[in-house]
Order: structure tokens, then sequence, then C-alpha cells
């Protein structure tokens, strides 16, 4: 186990994943707003990269000043949500989007100048101006009538489906996770036979975007940077793959019994593991 303090002194620059490793279900993991404090004394600039797309960034700064973290901004905050907009705004551009998700969820899709229509309000017999479908949240819709919809959809339209989400599964108390979106959207495709695209990690344009904000602020190379997360096969796969150093804290979906049978067993081996991203 590395502490968590001396990586701080190591790199000019901190990514850290969201969900079990800044917060959980019941708030704030402990520590972390001294982690937090911690570098922006020492003007180390940090960026959340989360594959979040339920709420806006305001949103999301927002939950974190609830928690007592207002230092946790907007502009820190990445989110897969925010890639999927882009997509829209490049790609599709026109027509209404249907999604999987909740009405805060739909920002994405209205801040891309689109309409967002909720597949609870779509008719399946009047469907020809939905020109894409996004899957961006695991609530907002009811999971026996709406997913049945959907797959009646995508029977109906050739559409892009986007999915703004990744995740197959996410903490929530103790040893337990629940359900994510990106697990819905490996059903459906199987189910459809049709390529979904997705955005967040471990794909490489979460990575870049921050990267990019970044350069942008100062001059940094990939070795100076610590991708700091707590599931191996999105938080470290993707820093692995995108030349980052990377840090696997074991406060969310990583038990600490499990750690070396899991790192064995997928073959995906962090820089460092901590106990927790607490200094």
């Amino acid at each position: 186990m590395t502490p968590f303090a001396t990586l701080i002194e190591q790199y000019k620059a901190i990514f850290f994943d969201a969900y079990g490793v800044l917060k959980n279900a019941h708030g704030l993991i402990p520590g972390i707003d001294g982690t937090i404090d911690a570098l922006i004394a020492a003007d180390k600039p940090f960026y959340v990269l989360t594959n979040d797309a339920s709420r806006s960034p305001d949103q999301l700064a927002d939950s974190y000043a609830r928690l007592g973290l207002p230092t946790i901004t907007a502009d820190r905050i990445v989110s897969s949500g925010m890639l999927a907009r882009e997509y829209l705004q490049l790609k599709v551009n026109h027509g209404t989007v249907a999604y999987l998700g909740t009405d805060t969820s739909a920002h994405y899709i209205e801040n891309a100048d689109l309409h967002a229509l909720p597949i609870r309000a779509v008719n399946l017999d009047d469907a020809a101006d939905i020109t894409a479908l996004v899957l961006l949240d695991d609530e907002g819709f009811d999971w026996n009538t709406d997913l049945n919809k959907t797959i009646n959809l995508l029977r109906r339209r050739n559409i892009p489906v986007i999915v703004a989400n990744t995740d197959a599964t996410y903490p929530v108390r103790g040893q337990q996770v629940a359900v994510a979106i990106g697990a819905v959207a490996d059903m459906l495709e199987r189910i459809v036979g049709k390529q979904f695209i997705r955005f967040g990690k471990p794909d490489a344009q979460l990575f870049m975007f921050a990267y990019d904000l970044l350069r942008e602020k100062m001059p940094i190379s990939k070795n100076e940077i610590l991708m700091v997360g707590d599931t191996l096969k999105s938080d470290i796969l993707g820093g692995n793959k995108f030349g980052f150093d990377t840090a696997l804290v074991l406060t969310g979906n990583t038990p600490v019994e499990d750690v070396d049978l899991r790192i064995k067993a997928t073959g995906i081996i962090p820089t460092y593991v901590c106990e927790s991203a607490a200094v």
C-alpha cells in the first residue's frame, strides 16, 4: 500500500474518478476534503473524470458543495455526458433525441440544441422524427415497459445509439453494487444486434478531453499526471492505455480482500495501490 499523500508530492496534476473515490452513497469518502485542500494549497490542478451523465457539471458541482466541498467547481468536472453532447452537436444536430435517464440528464441533449424526449413519452407509431437514442442514466424510466419500448424503437428506426455512461455497476454500500446504464446498453445491444457508440472510461476520449483542458493552462506531459480510480476495467485500464500513471483505491468497486486476485485475473496493473485517496 502506498500512502496517497506521497503521490500528491510526485505529480503536477491529479485526475480523480468520482464515485468510489471521492464519494459514495453515504457522502464523502473520509479524508477526501483534506486531499482537495492539500491540492489547492499546493496550487496543483485536478479534475474529476466521471462516467456520470445523470446531471450537468453545474449540478454535480452543487452536489459536492452540499457535501462540504465547494472547491470542486463545475470547471473541474469532465463528464462522459459532455462528450455525448459534442457528438450530438457534430453528428446528429437535428430532430428529436429519445433518451433513457432522468429529466436532469436530458441537459446534455438540450444543450446540443436538440429536442429531448424521454422513452416513456415516445409513440412508436409516430417516431419518424426521432434521429438518435441516448442512454444517460439507470433511473428515470420503467425497467419493464420502457426497455421493451426501446427495443421496439430500435427495431423500427435505424438510428445511432449513444451510451453516455459505460459503467456496468456502481458501488452503493459495503460490498454491494447496483446495475448501471452501461450494463443495460450491453443487454440492448445484444438483443437488437446493433453497434452502439460509447463514451466514457476506459475509452480515450474522456482522458483526452481533460488532458487538453489541462494543457491549455500549463505545459505538462502525461507522465506528470496521476489517474486515481476504484475500478480496474475503467479507471485503471483507461489511464494505463492513455499513458498516465494510475492509483487504484480500495474505497469503491475493488474490495481490499480481492485486490491481488483481481489484478492477477485481469492483467490490469495499477502503478500504485492505496487504501484511499485521503491524506
